[in-house]
């Protein structure tokens, strides 16, 4: 899969205080970058706690479970798109759906 835009998980584990973000978010890449997902069912292969919500989104628990990412992925064009990263305060406040 092609991971749309990794400069914003770069962005975010350079921020103060996310550091602890950096290592998890690599694992991530690069485990989403080896993959060939074509329906969601292929998601829940590979990560277990992720949820499956409607418009093709998919939420990841990220380092432990202290972050979430949320992604919109386009299966097709085997194109994940990352929407949100962020701590699960700041997750309870978006509309991971539309996002």
């Amino acid at each position: 899969m092609r991971i749309i835009a990794v400069s914003t998980l770069r962005d975010f584990w350079s921020r103060p205080g996310r550091g602890d973000a950096e290592q998890p978010l690599r694992a991530w890449v690069h485990v989403v970058t080896a993959a060939d997902w074509s329906k969601p069912t292929d998601i829940k292969q590979t990560f277990r706690n992720a949820d499956i919500l409607p418009n093709s989104r998919a939420i990841f628990n990220i380092g432990g479970n202290k972050y979430r990412l949320v992604a919109a992925i386009h299966y097709r064009g085997k194109r994940i798109y990352v929407r949100f990263i962020g701590t699960h305060k700041d997750y309870d406040k978006i509309g991971a759906e539309t996002v």
